[in-house]
């Protein structure tokens, strides 16, 4: 466990890390976050986390307290607070301190927490055989209601999924669209391979712009793999050759079996390893140095 926990330009130990019981991202939800991953003493992504943790504040009309330079280098000290080459970083801004009303202009400041920690959210022998997944009543919100690119600190819908995914004895889920299409998993996106080529659904029918599936989408084009972005059915899904999630924590995970239905062989396929190869070789060479003596 990281030693610091940074809230509102103080370094605190874990112990005395605290926030008011008034806090409106506690009563209500109300706020924004980023994950990010440190390999090897470098923050993967840095910039792009920034700029989606912005853009999701600004869309709840929320004032992020410090500039995305000053963010950045707050980031890099809290890492370096806690001594940490490996290592989770989560970026908490919420609404701060209010009445027991919705109304967040009663909310003089808002409250920015950075912390620093290790994370593990699958086994390894998960990697190497592959995760069994179901596809869930709970729908994603859909864009109309709140628009599921915002990281919000209300998580609820995802939570519900991952609770229906782990009373049918899996702990990951698969989330639909009100139309029955595949969106993405309860934490993570999801990519398909259907006769050669990588798909993944859209960000305009409702899903969270990843920065992983951005990373994957890359490597797809470098290595020549066919690519798309297509909504696509459950249909298609259990049909397809392959499939993977993609996330901060969860890197690239791959999917052997949804709804009790084999995905191609039933082990992760030869795409998804060279897609999983060539990502772990990025993040041990990309990335912000955290210490002066990384280069």
């Amino acid at each position: 466990m990281g030693n610091w926990i940074y809230i509102n330009g103080e370094f605190l130990p874990v112990e005395e890390a605290k926030v008011s019981v008034f806090d409106h991202g506690l009563l209500y939800g109300d706020g924004v976050f980023e994950g990010l991953r440190t390999y090897n003493g470098r923050i993967f992504r840095l910039e792009e986390h920034i700029e989606r943790l912005y853009r999701s504040a600004h869309f709840i009309m929320l004032r992020i307290p410090l500039s995305k330079e000053e963010m950045k280098e707050t980031i890099l000290e809290a890492v370096r607070r806690n001594n940490l080459k490996d290592a989770y970083i989560r970026v908490v801004v919420t609404r701060g301190v209010g009445d027991l009303g919705l109304d967040p202009d009663k909310c003089l400041r808002p409250n920015l927490i950075i912390i620093v920690d290790k994370i593990t959210l699958y086994p390894e022998k998960l990697y190497e055989e592959g995760l069994e997944v179901v596809t869930v009543p709970t729908i994603r919100n859909p864009i109309t209601a709140l628009n599921p690119q915002v990281k919000s600190l209300n998580y609820l819908n995802n939570i519900l999924a991952k609770i229906e995914g782990k009373n049918s004895g899996c702990i990951e889920a698969i989330m639909l669209n009100q139309e029955g299409f595949v969106l993405e998993a309860t934490g993570d996106n999801i990519f398909i391979v259907d006769r050669g080529t990588l798909i993944t659904p859209p960000t305009h029918i409702g899903i969270l712009e990843g920065i992983t599936r951005q990373v994957v989408i890359e490597i797809a084009r470098d290595l020549g793999i066919p690519f798309k972005e297509e909504v696509f059915s459950r249909y298609q899904l259990f049909n397809a050759q392959e499939c993977f999630l993609t996330g901060t924590a969860a890197e690239i995970i791959p999917v052997v079996k949804v709804d009790r239905r084999r995905i191609g062989d039933g082990k992760p396929g030869a795409i998804t390893k060279r897609i999983r190869k060539a990502f772990r070789e990025i993040t041990m060479r990309e990335g912000e140095p955290v210490y002066t003596d990384e280069v």
